[in-house]
């Protein structure tokens, strides 16, 4: 472990039948193929013994996950430990974290490869060659300080609240329309504005790795692209494509559709006719930027950072006030804005293992879901489902409120009386929804 750098992850793919490195991503300083090896070993002893190793500490702080996919692919995340960010979190944090990220990693190389290749593995040193095409989406869920987009570990899809939704959402489902299509989206500053109702029907995960996959293409420089991807849970063996236009800078809309139209003529003939008469209501959404919010929705000047997920249609928007450091509660001082970001990841993790409801978890069995790290124990003794929780660290307060439809975490100063966090919850709670509807 100590040939990492402290807190750095990484991720290593082998073969599950041989152990055959497939790829390593993350640290600068990459295992030894020595410790792979030990790695990859030790999960195998343990199969042959009856025994399913899926999590290991050592005595450093670091961490290891592993995780076999469809028996042919394994899938290893190792973390350093020893920072004082991220892997200040409980191991339980850790833990859960890591284990997202296996999941998002394999769905991943879904996306991109198809099931069939990866599943029945015929050619080894192929597969090494076509797995690179993963890597920079693989490199962005390893980007733990990714400012702002949080999909990967909530796998709701990250939101922007646009000032005016009604024209965008007539244009997208228009520009789907003409496209033959019923999946379409807009993308400003990597997060959805906008979306047809069969985008939403996608599996989360699905919608939080296409808006993964805009965003990498996008940065890619190029102004549209047509590129092949497979639905991790709705078809994971058969190719669709995905059409991506640049409109404006930060603004972008795809659309997922068969073997018609071509790119030429989407871009020549669509693009234009449903999105020039709009380019000053794009300009607005863009204005809106990190906030995600329209101008509409004050925040109490108490609130240093929100998340707020919509249960039902698994969205989220997300914030830090980038007034931070002037904020006029500033005694003691306010953690940085990069802190605020990883702060709010935290504690949503430490409420939803402990106390609140994962949606996707519903429907897995108690068993699979201590073994896949997603409650403590003690929660499945609980009579009632907790509807609100609260933190006190050195650095800020933090309150989660769980509602039938909604959940919303918050880091507060350590200014704010405690008896009052429930009031600035709930009032931000009411003010975003009267006035966004979200």
């Amino acid at each position: 472990m100590m040939m990492l750098q402290d807190g750095s992850t990484q991720l290593l793919c082998l073969t599950a039948s041989s152990g055959v490195p497939l790829f390593t991503r993350g640290a600068s300083k990459q295992l030894p193929f020595s410790v792979i090896g030990s790695l990859n070993g030790v999960h195998m002893f343990g199969g042959g013994q009856g025994v399913v190793l899926s999590c290991c500490e050592t005595e450093g702080g670091g961490k290891v996950v592993w995780r076999v996919f469809q028996d042919s692919v394994m899938l290893i995340a190792v973390n350093a430990g020893g920072q004082g960010g991220a892997c200040s979190s409980s191991s339980k944090e850790e833990e859960v974290r890591l284990q997202r990220l296996l999941e998002n990693a394999w769905n991943c190389m879904v996306l991109v490869l198809g099931q069939d290749e990866l599943a029945s593995i015929r050619n080894v040193e192929r597969l090494k060659r076509d797995l690179r095409s993963c890597f920079s989406l693989i490199d962005q869920l390893l980007e733990e300080r990714q400012e702002g987009i949080l999909g990967n570990l909530t796998h709701c899809a990250d939101s922007l609240l646009p000032p005016n939704p009604t024209f965008l959402q007539e244009a997208v489902d228009g520009f789907a329309q003409a496209a033959d299509s019923e999946f379409s989206c807009l993308l400003v500053h990597g997060r959805i504005a906008a979306a047809t109702e069969k985008w939403w029907r996608l599996a989360p995960q699905e919608v939080v790795l296409l808006c993964a996959l805009m965003r990498s293409l996008s940065a890619s420089g190029s102004a549209s692209s047509d590129y092949p991807v497979f639905l991790p849970q709705g078809s994971p063996t058969v190719a669709h494509r995905l059409l991506r236009f640049q409109l404006l800078p930060g603004a972008d809309v795809c659309v997922l559709c068969g073997p018609t139209p071509s790119l030429h003529r989407a871009e020549s003939g669509l693009v234009g006719c449903f999105w020039t008469p709009l380019v000053e209501t794009l300009r607005d959404c863009l204005a809106v930027g990190e906030r995600c919010l329209p101008g509409s929705v004050s925040l109490r000047p108490d609130v240093l950072a929100l998340l707020l997920i919509n249960r039902e249609t698994r969205r989220s928007v997300s914030c830090v006030r980038t007034s931070t450091n002037n904020h006029p509660l500033c005694d003691p001082p306010l953690p940085s804005k990069a802190r605020c970001w990883e702060l709010l990841k935290l504690f949503y993790i430490f409420s939803t293992t402990r106390y609140f409801t994962q949606e996707e978890t519903l429907c897995v069995s108690p068993d699979e879901r201590a073994q896949r790290g997603y409650t403590e124990d003690f929660v499945l003794g609980f009579s009632h489902q907790p509807l609100q929780s609260y933190l006190v660290t050195e650095e800020c307060k933090s309150y989660g409120l769980q509602t039938p439809q909604h959940q919303l975490f918050l880091l507060i100063p350590l200014s704010v009386p405690t008896f009052a966090l429930r009031t600035v919850a709930t009032q931000t709670l009411s003010d975003i929804v009267a006035a966004t509807g979200f």
